[in-house]
C-alpha cells in the first residue's frame, strides 16, 4: 500500500517556521545560559570551558534534529535559519516569495524566542541571554571568519547529506555532532551562531548588537562558499531535490519547489 504524502495548506509551513526557530532560540539558547550563565550549577558540575562547549554544541544541534523530525519540521522543512533557507533559494528549491515568508517568520520566531529567555534573570543577563559576539582577543573581522567557516561546516554537510539518497533520512542525526565540535573548536572567536536569527533574539532582548553584521555577513558568506563547492562538485555529483532537512516522504504535490 503507497503512502501519500500529507499536503500542508500555505500558511502552515510559514507557521512551522516561526515556531521551529522559536523551539531553537528558547530552548537551545536556554542550554547556552545554563551552561555558561554566571551562577549556575552547571559550572561546578563541569567546571572544563571546553568540555561545557561540547556538551552544549551536541545539545544544541540536538534541539535542532528533533525540531527536523518533529510535526514542526514535516510542515515546513524545518530550515529554522535564513541562510538555510537562502541556500535552497539559491538552488531554485524554493520560490522568492516562499524564501522571504520563512525569513520573516523565522525571525519573528527568534524574537519570540528571545522573550522567553527573560525568565532566566540573572543566571541569562551575565552572558546577555546566550548572545554570539567576537571573543575577546578577536576583531569582529576575525570573527566573521569564523562564523563563515562554521557556516560552510554546516551548509556543506547538509547539502552532502541530502544530496545521496542512502543518507537523506539520517541528515538530523548530522547536527548534534557537527554542533558539538564546531562550538568546542570555534566558539571562542564568535559563539558558532552559524544562523542570523539565533544571534537576533538573544541580542533584542539584551539589548546588545555589539557587532551585529557578523552574525549576517560570516554566515551569508560560509553559506555562498558551501554552495560554491557543491556546484563544483567538488564532494561528488549532489542532488538536492526539495527544501527540506528531513525526507521523511515524497513531496509529489511540489509544496517545497519553486
Amino acid at each position: 500500500m503507497v503512502r501519500r504524502a500529507r499536503r500542508f495548506p500555505p500558511w502552515q509551513p510559514i507557521l512551522s517556521e516561526f515556531v521551529g526557530t522559536f523551539l531553537l532560540v528558547g530552548l537551545g539558547v536556554g542550554v547556552v545560559i545554563l551552561d555558561f550563565g554566571k551562577g549556575s550549577p552547571v559550572l561546578r558540575l563541569l567546571p572544563d570551558p571546553g568540555l561545557r562547549r561540547l556538551v552544549t554544541g551536541f545539545i544544541f544541534g540536538s534541539v535542532g534534529g528533533l525540531i527536523a523530525v518533529s510535526p514542526v519540521g514535516k510542515a515546513s522543512g524545518a530550515h529554522i535559519n535564513p541562510v538555510v533557507t537562502f541556500a535552497f533559494r539559491l538552488e531554485g528549491k524554493l520560490s522568492t516569495g516562499q524564501a522571504l515568508a520563512y525569513v520573516s517568520a523565522q525571525m519573528l520566531g527568534a524574537a519570540a524566542g528571545g522573550l522567553a529567555l527573560l525568565p532566566w534573570g540573572t543566571v541569562g543577563s551575565s552572558i546577555q541571554y546566550g548572545g554570539t559576539f567576537p571573543g575577546p582577543g578577536w576583531t569582529p573581522w576575525e570573527a566573521a571568519l569564523g562564523e563563515a567557516a562554521a557556516t560552510f561546516g554546516l551548509i556543506a554537510g547538509l547539502f552532502f547529506f541530502l544530496g545521496r539518497k542512502k543518507l537523506r533520512r539520517f541528515t538530523p542525526l548530522l547536527f548534534p555532532f557537527l554542533y558539538a565540535v564546531m562550538v568546542w573548536l570555534e566558539a571562542p572567536l564568535s559563539g558558532t551562531s552559524t544562523n542570523p536569527a539565533r544571534s537576533f533574539g538573544p541580542s533584542l532582548v539584551s539589548g546588545d548588537w555589539r557587532s551585529w553584521w557578523v552574525y549576517w555577513a560570516g554566515p551569508v558568506a560560509g553559506t555562498l562558499a558551501a554552495l560554491a563547492v557543491h556546484r563544483r562538485h567538488l564532494l561528488g555529483r549532489l542532488e538536492v531535490e526539495v527544501a527540506k532537512l528531513y525526507h521523511f516522504e515524497h513531496d509529489p504535490h511540489g509544496i517545497f519547489r519553486a
